[in-house]
């Protein structure tokens, strides 16, 4: 889940520059459609796929509709919403994951895994608002955090979704099979814009975005959620996630775009504090 929560900070930083040039439907089935084919490969290259592996087909369609959801808001966030600000909506993903896993499998928090959330959401929300007190009391949140929140709010579903459906498929099987069939259903339901999409006119920064978010972003980060959530609650598993804003902040000073003011750094500060906090707690 460190790797994880590096390798999805890139997907904000390259996704704001890609976000306004490409429909996010679009770039989203495409990433789908290249993740399957990628851990496709890795699949057949290593093991082979048994057929049980995708009985109940109905799990994947439900799972890859969930984390399908989550891409497509993602994308439409950024269009509006900061790189920095998108991350640290993000960061809000173990709280909600939390109670989804509370929910569905009934996971239950110790009192220093509770107080670590609510330390790193309120961390999330000073990033966010940008120290705003007044603006964080009255929840006034842009047009592009609030798309994304919804779609942060998928992700944490789908995290205790993946324990609870699993019938004992490895990692790598369940991920193939969750993609393939998100790339199913955007196909579908993306099927205008796709076709309306140049794709032989798209600028370069959007094709390095959809190889990126495509391999590294979701074909390898699938593969490693998968694997740490059929082992870690779902809280802890996305608490790594409280280290995407550090990422995004060194993607944008390293990109050019500078470091953010240091109003943010006390939200920062308390994201880390809290994974530190869940990180003993594990101990």
């Amino acid at each position: 889940m460190l790797l994880f929560s590096a390798l999805v900070a890139g997907s904000f930083s390259l996704g704001s520059r890609a976000a306004n040039l490409i429909d996010p439907a679009a770039i989203t089935a495409a990433r789908f459609v290249i993740a399957a084919g990628v851990i496709g490969g890795v699949a057949l290259a290593g093991q082979r796929i048994p057929v049980a592996a995708f009985r109940a087909p109905w799990r994947y369609l439900l799972l890859g509709g969930v984390f399908s959801c989550y891409f497509v808001l993602m994308f439409e966030g950024l269009k509006t919403a900061a790189p920095v600000s998108a991350s640290a909506v993000f960061t809000l993903t173990p709280l909600m994951a939390a109670g989804f896993g509370w929910l569905l499998v009934r996971q239950r928090m110790t009192r220093r895994m509770a107080g670590a959330l609510a330390l790193g959401g309120f961390g999330a929300l000073w990033v966010i608002f940008r120290g705003d007190l007044a603006a964080m009391a009255r929840l006034q949140l842009g047009r592009g955090e609030a798309i994304y929140l919804v779609g942060c709010a998928a992700h944490a579903l789908y995290i205790p979704m993946v324990r609870r459906l699993n019938r004992g498929e490895g990692a790598l099987v369940f991920t193939l099979g969750t993609l393939i069939a998100g790339a199913a259903l955007l196909l579908v339901w993306g099927r205008d814009a796709i076709a309306q999409t140049a794709w032989l006119e798209l600028p370069a920064i959007v094709w390095v975005t959809l190889l990126y978010v495509a391999v590294m972003a979701s074909a390898v980060t699938f593969v490693l959620t998968q694997f740490a959530t059929l082992r870690l609650p779902a809280a802890k598993v996305m608490a790594y996630t409280y280290l995407t804003p550090v990422w995004v902040i060194l993607a944008e000073a390293v990109l050019g775009t500078g470091l953010p003011g240091a109003i943010v750094l006390p939200g920062v500060a308390m994201t880390m504090l809290a994974l530190v906090l869940l990180l003993k707690g594990d101990e």
